[in-house]
Formats: structure tokens, C-alpha cells, sequence
């Protein structure tokens, strides 16, 4: 079975943006109405069953956006549990009333979907082996916004959800820096949801580590060391202390889900 296919027995479009090349990514309307008769006439809630569809969607979603990068599918695995790591560590502290079990459920399940918006980037930028031109660069931060857009289009057509709402954040704000000096709002501090916060220290740790056509393979010191030099600038320092304080998970969680020579 095709992706294409695939996606639409979820319920899910991915025709065309009009004028943008932006894959549309969004709820039919049709099979949504399909699935709220179907379930009409189950006992109860499978909420198993709708848990596993969310969670194949999620990854076919992000996969969509890994497949045109260089980027594997490893990213996906590493970067989500960086996020919850993080979480559960700043849970500890002033932040436990929002970092509830349940909210750091939903941050794990929403994070694979931060770089969605890359599917509307073209080719020539996306791929490109080298640092990119500032026109260039101009384009590819629009990837934020447009993961946003597409997250957006599944919440006209079925309501807004916690999940949804998460996944928009992480999507628009994943750039945003401590300082203010991030894309695309140029937000400031706490400002910048917590969300956003956590997995801009998760992306770029990944970024770092990992060996691109552009750029050799940075070592857990040298990528230490730059997350410091960051803090109160690029990162938040709560989320800095808390990746220092768990820096043996992340090493785990890298050579568990290293990439393949």
C-alpha cells in the first residue's frame, strides 16, 4: 500500500496547497464523518484503538517530512525522548503543576510532528550540501509556520484537541530563541511556550551529534559544550540545568537510536 493511500484510510488529504506547493494535510471530512458513525455504534470508546491510529498517524505524518530531508527516522525516535527526558527532570521543580504525567504523555506523542513544515520547502534548499545563502535561509525558516498551517487544517475540521494544540506549538515555535533572536516571531523567553523551549534544546542537541552531508558528526563534549555556551541566549537555563542533570540519558538514547553507517 502506497503512503498516499495509507494516509487516506486514516482520513487524512495530502493534495496539494493551492499556490504554495504545501502538501495539505488535513482531515477529510468524508472519512471523519466515516469514523464518528462507526464508533457511534461501539458499547464504548475504543480508546485503544483510536490511541494506536493517533500514534501510526503521528509517525507517517513526520515520516512524510524525514523522507525529503536528510534527516532518518531515527531523528523522530531521539528527539522525542530528549523531550520527555527534559520534561520529566523539570517536573521536579516549579514547573511540575504544568509537566503532569499526562502532559508529558502528550509532548512525547506530539514531537515527532516539529519539522512537518518541511514538506513545503523545495528540494533545492532543503537538500542543499552546504550553508545556505541568506534568501535561502529566508525560505527554509518558513517551515515553522508552515507546520503550524497544516496542523491547523486536521483542527478545522475536528475541533481543537490538547494533542493538536501541543503539536502546533512545538511546529511554530521550536526556533524561537531565549533571547528573542529565534524565528519565526522573534519571541522572548517565557514567551516562547515551554513546549517550544524543550524541544529547541532536543533538536539541536540531535543536529549536533549527528554526522549531515554538510557537516561532520559533533562529540557529546563539543555538543555539551555549545549547549552551554547557548544558555540565556539560544536556550533556556531551567532546560539546560536539566539537560546537564540527565546528559547520561541522552548519550543512551543516541547510541540506542544511532544512524546506520
Amino acid at each position: 500500500m502506497c503512503m498516499r493511500t495509507f494516509l487516506w484510510r486514516l482520513g487524512l488529504n495530502t493534495g496539494p496547497w493551492p499556490c504554495r506547493g504545501l502538501p495539505r494535510i488535513c482531515f477529510s471530512s468524508c472519512s471523519a464523518s466515516r469514523a464518528r458513525r462507526h464508533w457511534s455504534y461501539l458499547p464504548s470508546p475504543p480508546t485503544r484503538d483510536l490511541a494506536t491510529t493517533q500514534e501510526v498517524t503521528i509517525i507517517a505524518l513526520a515520516s512524510l517530512a524525514e523522507t525529503r530531508d536528510n534527516e532518518t527516522g531515527n531523528h523522530i525516535l531521539r528527539t522525542q525522548r530528549y523531550v520527555r527526558i527534559l520534561a520529566e527532570q523539570l517536573a521536579k521543580g516549579p514547573q511540575a503543576a504544568l509537566l503532569t504525567p499526562q502532559y508529558i504523555d502528550l509532548l512525547y506523542q506530539s514531537a515527532p510532528l516539529h519539522d512537518i513544515g518541511k514538506v513545503g520547502i523545495p528540494d533545492a534548499i532543503l537538500l542543499k550540501p552546504g550553508r545556505l545563502e541568506p534568501e535561502e535561509f529566508a525560505v527554509m525558516k518558513r517551515h515553522a509556520q508552515y507546520g503550524h498551517d497544516a496542523l491547523q487544517a486536521a483542527v478545522d475540521r475536528l475541533g481543537p484537541t490538547s494533542f493538536l494544540r501541543l503539536a502546533q506549538e512545538i511546529a511554530l515555535t521550536h526556533h524561537e530563541k531565549w533571547d528573542g533572536g529565534g524565528y519565526p516571531n522573534g519571541l522572548k523567553a517565557e514567551v516562547i511556550p515551554l513546549s517550544g523551549r524543550l524541544m529547541a534544546l532536543a533538536d539541536v542537541y540531535d543536529a549536533l551529534i549527528c554526522k549531515r552531508v554538510y557537516k561532520r558528526a559533533f562529540s557529546h563534549e563539543e555538543t555539551r559544550a555549545i549547549i552551554l555556551e547557548g544558555q540565556g541566549t539560544h536556550f533556556d537555563p531551567l532546560v539546560v540545568e536539566a539537560f546537564l542533570v540527565e546528559e547520561a540519558k541522552f548519550l543512551v538514547i543516541a547510541a540506542e537510536f544511532s544512524e546506520a553507517e
